[in-house]
């Protein structure tokens, strides 16, 4: 096990993916999906309020830096009008749910409840830029989520105590890190059949 104090260079690894993720969205490079990143702002903000409520601690610096990176790229979004994803009715159906899970949360005031309800409407949010993902990998910029995973996996390594509060969040960023990983990068450099 980690000292806890580790979380903080995971955050600092994030923080370095969001800039990036930013730079591209500002430049045209990336086309964030503005449904996925607004809902993964707000849901890991909530999650991040959970855990200090349970006394997840220095480890929610992860959730924190899960949620406030998304904020900047989904307000990047509004800047350059070019460097958002065209929304569909499914990416507004995710965002939707994603939104009732949230209200799920507000309507039990559970700390455990919380977190699973942001783990959820993540989750929902964050289909439209998988599928995105897969069929348009270059308006990406994967090493945001490369470097999300390596936030999540300190987190992972510092915890003492397995529970709900401390794991559950950051063994989801890491899954979900790795599949946009893998799908973006994949997907560029190795000619797949769709």
């Amino acid at each position: 096990m980690l000292d806890e104090r580790f979380v903080i260079l995971g955050a600092v690894a994030a923080t370095a993916g969001t800039a990036r993720y930013v730079w591209a969205t500002l430049t045209g490079r990336a086309q964030p999906n503005r449904v996925t990143w607004g809902c993964w702002a707000l849901a890991p903000l909530v999650a991040f309020a959970a855990e200090l409520q349970e006394g997840v601690g220095l480890r929610s610096l992860m959730t924190f830096a899960v949620g406030f990176g998304p904020l900047l790229i989904f307000l990047a979004s509004f800047v350059n009008q070019d460097a958002y994803w065209r929304l569909g009715a499914f990416d507004v159906a995710c965002g939707v749910l994603s939104i009732a899970a949230l209200a799920g949360w507000a309507l039990t005031r559970s700390g455990v409840v919380a977190i699973v309800f942001a783990l959820v409407a993540d989750l929902l949010a964050g289909i439209p830029t998988v599928l995105k993902t897969w069929s348009a990998p270059q308006t990406e910029e994967p090493i945001l989520f490369a470097l999300s995973t390596v936030n999540a996996g300190v987190a992972l390594l510092t915890i003492d105590e397995w529970t709900t509060a401390q794991a559950a969040f950051p063994a989801y960023i890491a899954v979900m890190g790795v599949l946009l990983t893998a799908i973006a990068y994949r997907r560029r450099w190795v000619p797949c059949s769709t």
